[in-house]
């Protein structure tokens, strides 16, 4: 089953395949590199990019029911998947990393979960890092009241989040050579590098460091495919420090890309894998000819 064919899902209207932008910079032709967007920003206005891709299989998966799943304080997949329970009128709960933050007010991100009807739970660090135990998980949908509810992991990432993301592999497959995009927990390069066809190669650019995403992703195509599927890489270089980390440099790349080609350029994923394309196409990793398609997997947040 795909994403639009899930029942419930196709009146939300993805917009599917999402468009294919090719845009002129001459920082990429003077390497002999043509530079296209894969604007997955516009599949939906509420469920953006990725999360649409990696959220619709899964919700077909509740079969009507409510669900549970994780994120951290300024979490895009808390967002999406409140958003979704809104449109699909599902009660929605998130579980949040870091009980000191119960006590405060929202941030915008939590505030915006919140205003769509998700039920936020915050819970202790220790506690998060051991939500995939089984006793641990449990004693948290215990205490969330949501015992009875469809489990969806952090950031979306399962096998049937992977399988979903499989469509986007397929809608570039012959298209471009080279398919790269910002990583969080490896979902949806696990499965774009799957739909992929031979001879084409998708390119990973962490968000986070820590170097771990590498297994991860390996985990979830075992579990989705039950093996390794198409070819892929990771270049750990461009994360800026760690998730939701910036720097002024960062800030001034995207403010020029903008400028550029009338993008509005998400800071935290997009900017940091455009960064890092131009980066590697300075540094002579794609070889002249190459045609290089950079998925913009969101947009800013207001």
């Amino acid at each position: 089953m795909t994403s639009t064919d899930a029942p419930g899902l196709a009146g939300l209207r993805p917009r599917l395949p999402s468009p294919l932008q090719e845009v002129a910079d001459e920082r990429f032709e003077r390497h002999g590199v043509r530079l296209l967007l894969k604007r997955d920003d516009l599949i939906h206005p509420e469920l953006v990019g990725n999360k649409w891709r990696k959220l619709a299989p899964n919700l077909a998966a509740a079969d009507g029911r409510g669900v549970v799943t994780f994120g951290g304080a300024y979490s895009n997949h808390l967002r999406a998947t409140a958003a979704a329970g809104r449109l699909l009128g599902l009660p929605t709960v998130g579980v949040v990393r870091g009980q000191e933050l119960a006590g405060r007010p929202l941030n915008p991100s939590l505030a915006r979960c919140a205003a769509d009807g998700m039920r936020l739970h915050f819970v202790d660090r220790t506690a998060y890092r051991r939500k995939t135990d089984p006793d641990t998980l449990a004693a948290v949908l215990r205490a969330a009241g949501a015992e009875d509810a469809h489990v969806i992991p952090e950031g979306g990432s399962n096998a049937e989040a992977v399988r979903g993301c499989r469509a986007l592999g397929e809608e570039l497959d012959g298209r471009a050579d080279v398919v790269a995009l910002a990583c969080g927990t490896g979902g949806t390069l696990a499965g774009l590098a799957a739909g992929l066809g031979p001879g084409r190669r998708a390119l990973g650019i962490p968000v986070l460091k820590g170097g771990f995403l590498a297994g991860d992703i390996r985990r979830l195509q075992e579990l989705a495919f039950g093996g390794p599927r198409g070819t892929w890489s990771l270049d750990d270089r461009f994360h800026f420090g760690g998730y939701a980390r910036t720097t002024t440099e960062l800030g001034s790349f995207a403010d020029d890309f903008e400028h550029r080609h009338g993008l509005p350029v998400e800071r935290l994923y997009v900017a940091k894998m455009l960064y890092g394309l131009l980066v590697l196409a300075r540094e002579g990793a794609f070889a002249p000819g190459t045609t290089l398609a950079a998925v913009v997997t969101g947009r800013p947040f207001p």
